[in-house]
């Protein structure tokens, strides 16, 4: 089942200054001393609320999530702004999830962002 899906509109000048164990979405109303470092999207809902065993598919590659902070949906849903953890830690910030460890993948314009059950 499709829990949210979403595509990469632009890609901050200083994406991979984060590294390559996270990254960060954001709507088109980013913080201008963030929008630097986040990937664009359209601000759009979940179909169904989003946690820990669901799949976080991007570009056919697939991470289980492993955590998901307490305002992590919220924020996504109210603002798009997501922070995604590929270290395998499952302290996570609020606002972010973490997924298992594994090479965060590199995002792109036109990149697809999805969550299934």
């Amino acid at each position: 089942m499709l829990v949210y899906e979403n595509t990469v509109k632009e890609k901050g000048v200083l994406v991979k200054e984060l590294g390559d164990s996270m990254f960060i979405t954001f709507g088109d109303n980013a913080p201008e001393t963030l929008k630097d470092y986040c990937y664009s999207i359209a601000i759009k809902p979940t179909k169904a609320k989003i946690k820990v065993g669901q799949r976080l598919i991007i570009d056919g590659s697939d991470y289980e999530i492993i955590a998901v902070g307490d305002i992590a949906e919220h924020n996504l849903v109210q603002l798009g702004h997501l922070t995604v953890n590929f270290s395998g830690d499952s302290n996570v910030l609020p606002g972010a999830i973490a997924v298992e460890n594994k090479q965060c993948p590199v995002l792109e314009i036109g990149t697809v962002i999805r969550i299934e059950e």
